[in-house]
């Protein structure tokens, strides 16, 4: 059975496309089959996989609307070892099409509850708007991975984050809970970053993950080359960061 994961954080710009595509890479490169959910219409993470968002000839709009499904869809993307369940800016479409259609927040789970038995993670990209693609995100999911700067307004979007978790788990699905929070671009040369995480930790204890991602420019780079940092330098501290990452998630979900 698949284990499902959103990464959403309502605060822009905070790594969580980045967070995706090395996770789904790291955790590909431990030996687990992976599907990985672009619900962004920038497509970013589709672009960041080694797919070109451009030339696909079915996305998860399609999958949305029912008119495919995820086994058609998927794209196996042969560099980055693992499945792609692209996005491009059709999606955009989707938020109004949604609307006046029944299950609308249900959609995504449908079509993955197809593919259970094909994956050991899915990982879904969601855009920073609590949207109707954000919904069905968090409706499908079984957890949130949350990836977060140690930085004051990281921590003030951080509430209304949680708020939103628990009106999706008291009103639209009960599994829905934090699997944990990921310290990213991380730099121990900052006295306020080192604060926030230790802040981070007595009030959410093992909720924090252990790994922490550094700042690195490794990882900052690979997207122009069409790759996650895990695949793009393997050697880099940030790429280590995350192969780390996912071996502890894998160890984590053992565990539940």
């Amino acid at each position: 059975m698949a284990k499902i994961f959103c990464v959403a954080n309502q605060k822009g710009g905070v790594g969580k496309t980045t967070t995706t595509v090395n996770l789904a890479a790291g955790l590909a490169k431990v030996g687990q089959r992976v599907l990985m959910v672009d619900l962004d219409p920038q497509g970013n993470a589709t672009m960041g996989s080694g797919v070109d968002k451009r030339s696909m000839e079915l996305s998860v709009y399609d999958v949305l609307l029912e008119s495919a499904s995820v086994k058609e869809a998927a794209i196996f993307s042969e560099k980055c070892g693992y499945h792609v369940l692209g996005a491009n800016r059709e999606l955009a479409g989707a938020e109004v099409e949604l609307v006046e259609l029944e299950r609308r927040d249900q959609r995504l789970k449908t079509a993955l509850a197809a593919v259970d038995a094909d994956y050991d993670f899915v990982l879904i990209d969601c855009p920073p708007s609590l949207s109707m693609l954000t919904l069905n995100g968090l409706c499908s999911a079984h957890g949130v991975i949350v990836p977060m700067q140690c930085e004051y307004f990281a921590l003030e979007g951080l509430t209304d984050l949680v708020n939103t978790i628990k009106q999706v788990h008291a009103n639209l699905n009960p599994d829905l809970q934090i699997i944990g929070l990921l310290r990213v671009m991380f730099d121990p040369r900052i006295t306020l970053q080192q604060q926030v995480s230790d802040q981070l930790k007595a009030h959410f204890g093992d909720k924090v993950f252990d790994s922490v991602i550094p700042r690195n420019v490794r990882l900052a780079e690979a997207p122009s080359y069409g790759l996650p940092g895990v695949v793009f330098d393997p050697a880099a501290r940030g790429s280590q960061a995350f192969v780390a990452f996912a071996t502890e998630m894998v160890a984590r979900i053992n565990q539940m």
